[in-house]
Order: C-alpha cells, then structure tokens, then sequence
C-alpha cells in the first residue's frame, strides 16, 4: 500500500479539502485536458476532460441548456474542441442532443468522441431511442452509449433487452462501446462484474458529494473494473458544482486516480472551460 492508498484508508469517508494533501496526490508528469486516452477494450480515442452538458440534468433540460440555449451551448462545444477538448458528453435526459447537432455544423463528425445515455429498458423502447438519438444529433453512429442511471443490482435483468439491441448495433457500427453509468454502489459493483459493461460513467470525489459511497469504496470498484479492461469516465468531480470553491484539490484528486481513464466536467460558459483546460495540468503535480 503506497502513502496515498493509506490516506485514503485512514481519512474515513471523505478528505477534508481544506487541508488536502497536495503532495500525496502529485503526479510524476503532467497531466493534460487535451491528452489523447484509449478507452476500454475498443480503445475508442478522446480527450482526459469531456464537455459535460448536464449539470443538474432532467426532464430533457440542464443549466447549459437553461443558460446557453442551442446556440450558445453549441459555441461552447465548438470552443472546447478549439482547446484540444474532443470528448462530449450528452444525455437524452438532458436534452443535448440538437445542442451537439449544431456543433456538428462546423466540427468534423470523426474528429470528436460522442458520448450518449438512454433510459430504454426492453428492445422496442432501444430500437427507437436509437433512431432518434442519431437523427437528433445528426451522426450515423454514436461513439459511446451508456444506460442511464442504474440504481438497482439487478439491473442486468431488468435491461437486457436493451442491452441486445446495443450489442447488435455495437458489431453493426452503430455504436462503438457500450456500458452504464451508475447511481448506487451495488449497481456499481454489478457493472464491475458484468462483461457486457466495456465503459462505466462513475460518480468520484475527495469529499463524497453526490457518490455512491466514501472514496476508498468506490476507488476499490473501480480498481476492479480496470482490472477487469473496461474503461472508467468520472463524473461529479466537481460534486455537481457543489465544490466549485475546491476546484484544485477535486481535479488532482481525479488525475492521480490509476482507476480513471478520463473524466466529464459540465462547464457553463467558456470562461469556466478555459480555467478547466488550464487548471489541470497544474493541479496534476501540483506537491
């Protein structure tokens, strides 16, 4: 167990931000917002930092789409893929999709990574979430799509359905990789043991906002998922804003991770990406 593992074992559930440990958690080298990262067993390529788009995300609207509405939040996209940013992030639940369409307008199709997330359960209700997704963001493919917000352990059973169609369009080209992101720890721990999950979408911090459970808990799933090939994206590492104010300590803390490949931060306005974009790479050895 190296000094940071026993950190982390011995702060309890979460770290205290206000005294964080800059010097465990400093990489070697640098770490960039726009580093290239192979994802999971199909190795799909994208940048560490994704554009998120859903920040309090329901109901088919999020606060980028309250605050930027289509166009602005297009020119977001458009101003991170500027920056070397070519991951986004978007959701049905979000409503996002037209939003990526009208980046599409002037960024090359197979110069970015396309995440998406369905709430579809049987094949019928698959099926068509795939049609629309593609036509709503006007791609003949989507790179990643995930199940959306698994709760329950059992999961597997209540979506296999929609896991075959998924399948299906994944050796038709229609997907590229498939997975979940998860809302509880058991659900968590059933994608780490299903190998049907290529990439999971997990909920990570120093501070245990809006997580699963403590960090040595989820970090140890993880781990295992690694283990196991499949890709891990984080999400919430800023706890769905709620540590704006610890921004520093919530990006070295997800870049000296060796359980995250890459990680979706929901920026509201380019000023916000731009500081992400220059932030990590100083967080990273920060000591």
């Amino acid at each position: 167990m190296n000094r940071r593992d026993f950190f982390l074992r011995s702060a309890g559930a979460a770290i205290a931000l206000d005294k964080f440990p800059h010097h465990l958690f400093a990489n070697a080298t640098q770490k960039h917002a726009t580093d290239r990262v192979q994802l999971g067993p199909m190795k799909v390529e994208l940048s560490r930092l994704a554009m998120g788009t859903g920040t309090n995300g329901s109901g088919g609207s999020s606060n980028q789409t309250k605050k930027l509405g289509l166009d602005g939040l297009a020119d977001l996209f458009k101003a991170a893929y500027d920056q070397g940013v070519t991951f986004w992030d978007s959701a049905d639940q979000y409503g996002t999709h037209p939003h990526v369409k009208e980046a599409l307008k002037s960024v090359p199709r197979d110069k970015v990574t396309i995440l998406s997330k369905t709430h579809a359960s049987t094949e019928k209700e698959m099926r068509a979430d795939l049609d629309r997704f593609r036509r709503e963001i006007g791609t003949d493919y989507i790179d990643i799509l995930l199940l959306h917000c698994m709760l329950d352990g059992d999961w597997p059973e209540r979506k296999k359905g929609a896991m075959a169609v998924i399948s299906e369009a994944r050796e038709k080209g229609i997907v590229r990789t498939h997975g979940t992101s998860c809302h509880t720890l058991e659900a968590l721990k059933t994608s780490a043991r299903t190998p049907w999950v290529q990439v999971d979408l997990a909920r990570i911090n120093p501070a245990q906002v809006a997580m699963d459970a403590a960090p040595q808990t989820v970090i140890g799933v993880l781990r295992q998922m690694k283990a196991a090939g499949k890709g891990v994206i984080g999400m919430k590492i800023l706890g769905a804003g709620k540590l704006r104010n610890k921004v520093d300590e919530s990006l070295q803390f997800a870049l000296s991770l060796d359980c995250v490949d890459c990680f979706t931060i929901g920026s509201e306005s380019r000023a916000e990406m731009l500081d992400l974009v220059k932030k990590i790479p100083a967080a990273s050895t920060r000591g």
